[in-house]
């Protein structure tokens, strides 16, 4: 039997989630896994969002709040923005899917993009069946800005730009970012996804897209609960933008899309602070307990800025991801990215970061003497 779904449809390619501890585990019979590969907050949730989900609970059986007005209220009232301008989605991704949506709609329409850089911007492109710019990231593994000026077009509708990047953990410069909004023809909007904010706002010269939207500039800011704040499993996902923008969104979106649980735990989550400080103080710490490790195994860590480390390995990195994977280490390789030498792993708790060293040096070892 035929169906005539739309050919750009059929040439996507769909999303690849870390493997899940359990479907390793059963492929290779291992009682103890650790996933160092999602970008998780190892150290779980806050404490406070655990008991309002415990509390939600209760109320399941209602829809949720469709215009999320609490949680609206509460992340304007967190980061100084009218309520009104403030986003909300099912994971940022929703958001990212509805940008794709509202902007895109005709194969002469193109969006540009870093390379590498997060894959759900391509597939906003092709699932509107537009022109998808890639331009490779520069010699550091930062977005190339300057270079992404000059791709924009007479048909360009959204230019993206995560920082810190995924997978490179890399930031670009407020300088940066002010070159390339002066360069941007009108019309034009700039996305800015932070979904990694919390582990790089405190660098000097952080471009912060709250800023840049308080001035009128045309930015959308993208954020998360699923990182830092250890809500990955409920999905919620928040952002800035103009008022007119968010109009188009709430008309495009699905009604209900943030369920009730991911309201509450967000609005509680919100409010701990010494939580997330405690997560971002931790991740600095195993950010370096990892680098030094690979260092010693002769890998090249570059600077990153998020919670996990990305290095060149000097070699083929998917013979080390499978080695890894049958010793419980779940991490990821850089080939399904178009950089077969890399390493990207997400930091862990203490113990995970532990075992994850001893692994690596044991593959490692055994290659040389292989």
């Amino acid at each position: 039997m035929k169906f005539r779904i739309r050919p750009n449809v059929l040439g996507m390619t769909p999303y690849t989630p870390g493997k899940p501890i359990d479907e390793v585990k059963r492929e290779l019979g291992l009682t103890e896994v650790v996933k160092l590969a999602s970008n998780e907050n190892p150290w779980g949730a806050s404490p406070k969002a655990i008991e309002a989900i415990r509390v939600a609970a209760a109320e399941v059986h209602l829809y949720p709040d469709a215009s999320a007005y609490a949680l609206r209220q509460a992340v304007a009232a967190k980061f100084g923005m009218p309520a009104e301008s403030v986003l909300l989605g099912n994971g940022s991704d929703e958001i990212i899917h509805l940008l794709g949506q509202i902007f895109l709609g005709s194969a002469d329409d193109e969006i540009v993009v870093g390379d590498p850089s997060f894959v759900r911007y391509d597939a906003a492109a092709h699932l509107a069946g537009c022109r998808l710019v890639k331009v490779p990231l520069d010699a550091d593994l930062r977005h190339d800005l300057d270079a992404m000026a000059d791709a924009v077009g007479p048909n360009t509708k959204l230019v993206w730009v995560a920082n810190p990047n995924n997978p490179t953990g890399t930031i670009v410069s407020r300088q940066a970012v002010d070159r390339l909004l002066d360069r941007l023809p009108e019309g034009v909007v700039l996305v800015l996804d932070e979904a990694y904010h919390e582990f790089a706002a405190d660098q000097p010269d952080y471009p912060h897209s709250v800023d840049y939207i308080r001035a009128g500039r045309p930015v959308i800011g993208l954020r998360t609960f699923s990182k830092a704040y250890g809500l990955a499993g409920i999905r919620v996902g928040y952002g800035f933008a103009d008022p007119a923008i968010l109009d188009a969104v709430d008309r495009a979106r699905e009604p209900f899309d943030v369920n009730s649980l991911a309201q509450a735990a967000a609005i509680a989550a919100l409010g701990d602070d010494e939580f997330i400080q405690m997560t971002v103080r931790r991740t600095s710490a195993g950010r370096e307990t990892l680098n030094k490790v690979l260092r010693e195994v002769g890998g090249n860590p570059i600077p990153t800025f998020a919670n996990f480390v990305f290095a060149d390995m000097g070699q083929p990195a998917k013979p080390i991801f499978e080695a890894l994977l049958h010793r419980g280490i779940i991490v990821r390789s850089g080939h399904v990215l178009g950089m077969p030498n890399a390493l990207r792993v997400s930091i862990g708790t203490e113990v995970e970061n532990e075992k994850f060293a001893q692994a690596l040096r044991a593959v490692m070892a055994s290659q040389v003497t292989a």
